[in-house]
């Protein structure tokens, strides 16, 4: 009898030099980097090693971020066609609307040498904020504004969000938000750009492949549902109540249990510490609070009393980062793509470096030999 994975569970697909995952140990490493080692670098930085699989020299960084900034800026027509949306959308729906319309004006769409390749993952992920800007200003009636070149990758989102240079503090928590976004392995989305890149399809038909699946509220989308489920606890007083409740309705909290960590998500180490400096430095503890008392009860009530290895993921904090850098839930998973993108091209990269189509199989369960009458 076929032994079924449901969900490919622990089901080796391929070889991968990107990223090296321990769930047991809570370990994770970018190109051999450990994942707070990578913190201590810029985003542009990380992006170079992911998708060259090495630390870029002096001049490689400058003429990455060269080319990035130069490619920052969208024309009148993408503009347009954010208009166009329907302004109730996730953002992360627009962004895809977007991406699909810039392919068609891309000259080297059809074009699939390595060189075509790294123009067009310049391109998308340099013109990934300032989509997401742009309709975020749109949707707040305001004029989309122009990138900075003076400006960092992360920097320069935060401006073009909200129309004022960020502090120290917000631009560093905004790179490191990208950088930890960056990649993890064959996850949902990336395992789905993988597909369709091995199908030869282009890298922007992957890249939206990507931005679909990451939607999903058992992936990307996950960050949006905590956020939202902050406002609906809106302080520590009512966060042991709210668990209980969740967990006597047998319903997920979001934001908890990963399916390769059976220990604390590194990530969530890392936002953790970012959430507990910026609420530090805002002078305002309510969030992080909120979230610290429904670690503590979800850790009592799943962890300590009914021995299950559910613990915060990446999302959880991250989306306390989030409300204190005022960015609204249906943005979340949008701002998630910006720092995956870089993720995504390294494994279209990788794939198409050593293609074979992936197409598992399936066991039949219906019925047989049916007649027609």
């Amino acid at each position: 009898m076929e032994d079924i994975k449901k969900g490919l569970e622990n089901v080796i697909a391929l070889e991968t030099q990107i990223t090296y995952i321990d769930g047991e140990k809570g370990i994770l490493e970018y190109r051999g980097y450990n994942v707070n080692e990578l913190s201590k670098l810029s985003y542009e930085t990380v992006s170079y090693l992911i998708i060259n699989g090495k630390l870029p020299d002096g001049n490689e960084f400058e003429s990455f971020s060269n080319q990035l900034k130069k490619e920052r800026a969208i024309d009148d027509g993408t503009v347009d066609i954010l208009k166009m949306c329907n302004l109730d959308i996730e953002a992360i729906d627009a962004l895809r609307t977007a991406i699909s319309y810039l392919s068609h004006h891309d000259s080297d769409l059809n074009d699939h040498s390595y060189e075509a390749n790294m123009r067009k993952a310049v391109r998308l992920i340099a013109k990934f904020p300032t989509i997401v800007a742009a309709y975020y200003r749109i949707k707040n009636n305001q004029e989309p504004i122009s990138p900075d070149a003076s400006l960092s990758h992360g920097a320069n989102f935060l401006y073009m969000l909200k129309g004022e240079k960020p502090d120290g503090v917000e631009a560093k928590l905004i790179d490191l938000d990208f950088i930890l976004s960056t990649e993890h392995e064959l996850n949902a989305s990336t395992f789905s750009t993988r597909i369709t890149a091995s199908v030869l399809s282009d890298i922007y038909s992957a890249i939206i492949t990507g931005l679909s699946t990451l939607k999903g509220s058992l992936h990307g989308g996950a960050r949006m549902e905590v956020m939202k489920m902050l406002d609906d606890v809106s302080s520590p007083e009512n966060a042991e109540q709210h668990v209980l409740d969740l967990i006597e309705d047998n319903q997920r909290i979001m934001g908890f249990g990963h399916r390769v960590y059976k220990t604390y998500d590194p990530r969530a180490r890392i936002y953790k510490s970012l959430a507990r400096h910026i609420s530090e430095e805002r002078g305002d503890t309510r969030w992080l609070e909120i979230a610290e008392r429904i670690e503590e009860v979800a850790h009592r009530e799943l962890v300590e009393k009914r021995g299950k290895d559910i613990r915060p993921n990446v999302d959880f904090y991250s989306a306390v980062v989030y409300k204190y850098l005022e960015i609204p839930p249906e943005f979340a998973s949008a701002i998630f793509a910006i720092g995956r993108v870089s993720g995504w091209i390294a494994h279209c990269m990788e794939q198409y470096a050593d293609n074979r189509v992936i197409r598992p199989r399936a066991k039949y369960v219906g019925e047989h030999g049916l007649k027609v009458e």
